[in-house]
């Protein structure tokens, strides 16, 4: 069954952090199969709290999102992210045909 992580981005910090890890964080999905489909685009909120941006990956699995999430190429890149701003972060599962 598809996966998706989903990252909201609700206040940047520190721009400096987010940009090194803007530079590392597409390197770590090489070696996963991992499709984006939202890269922080247009936002209309229709409710719930403001925020600035969302991010949407698709994978074939929990644990294969799970494996990227976790490999020592995206944990090197997440600290950055981590530095440089506040995100709420989930993996949901897809619903396939």
């Amino acid at each position: 069954m598809s996966a998706y992580v989903v990252m909201i981005r609700e206040q940047t910090t520190d721009q400096a952090a987010m940009d090194t890890y803007a530079s590392l964080a597409p390197l770590a999905r090489e070696g996963h199969a991992v499709t984006p489909l939202v890269k922080y685009g247009a936002l209309n909120i229709l409710e719930g709290p403001s925020f600035e941006g969302c991010l949407i990956h698709c994978f074939p699995t929990v644990k294969a999102a799970e494996a990227w999430y976790h490999s020592p190429q995206y944990q090197q890149a997440v600290k950055h992210r981590h530095q440089g701003a506040q995100y709420r972060v989930f993996i949901v599962e897809g619903i396939d045909g």
